[in-house]
């Protein structure tokens, strides 16, 4: 099986940092893109998603000419919501802080950098996109819309990056629509799979359904068929 190969884009305007940041990347992950700025780093990170090549991990600076990291990340999450961040800056403030905390930030280096501290970190983020890649070099992540996935391996739902509590039954009837994904499944085979009773009083069915539904009613990616069942369809294609 051909092994993963590990892909990191560095976004940085100071040259010397830029330089340095590079190198020790490169000493860890199999493939290195850098940009100079915000704007740069967007629009390779979109050229890149438009030919269905994906970054494991974005390492940027947030205060930087042209486009500011805050803002670049947005764009960056509108087309991989579950994108990897470790933030580079010269100053730690609030302000920052609390625009990163729904983020998937795994770290955050104050200038001058601390080299072992970053060194450890690297290590860990490609570790953890190792792991998420060791299922046949597939991502075990389902995107459903914009705001939620399902980790088919642990059976976790996420929105953003917060887990949806679920109850045993609630979980179930996902795991249903999740395996026939783009198929419309009609009611007695949610009764069949998940009491083992076609016979289920309707009731006990919608009341699970109803409490499901709530629970993503932010963003919901259930859609009801009247008088036949539900489905989630399928993403459209990247």
């Amino acid at each position: 099986m051909k092994s993963y190969s590990t892909r990191v884009l560095l976004v940085e305007d100071e040259d010397v940092a830029r330089k340095t940041l590079s190198f020790y990347l490169n000493t860890i992950f199999d493939e290195v893109v850098v940009a100079k700025d915000g704007e740069e780093g967007a629009s390779i990170f979109k050229k890149n998603f438009e030919q269905k090549k994906r970054f494991d991990l974005v390492l940027t600076d947030l205060k930087m000419p042209n486009k500011d990291g805050i803002s670049m990340i947005d764009d960056m999450r509108e087309l991989v919501p579950n994108q990897r961040f470790i933030i580079v800056s010269a100053h730690k403030n609030e302000d920052d802080l609390l625009k990163l905390i729904n983020l998937r930030v795994l770290g955050y280096f104050v200038k001058p950098l601390n080299i072992d501290n970053m060194m450890e970190m690297l290590k860990k983020a490609k570790e953890e996109v190792l792991a998420d890649n060791s299922h046949n070099g597939k991502s075990k992540l389902i995107t459903l819309n914009k705001q939620y996935t399902y980790d088919k391996v642990n059976d976790k739902l996420y929105s953003e990056e917060s887990i949806v509590k679920l109850s045993k039954k609630e979980l179930d009837i996902l795991k249903v629509l999740i395996d026939n994904l783009g198929d419309v499944v009609p009611v007695p085979k949610f009764k069949e799979l998940v009491w083992n009773d076609i016979n289920t009083n309707d009731s006990a069915f919608r009341t699970v359904m109803k409490r499901l539904k709530d629970k993503v009613k932010d963003n919901d990616f259930i859609i009801s068929h009247k008088g036949y069942g539900y489905i989630i369809e399928k993403p459209l294609k990247k």
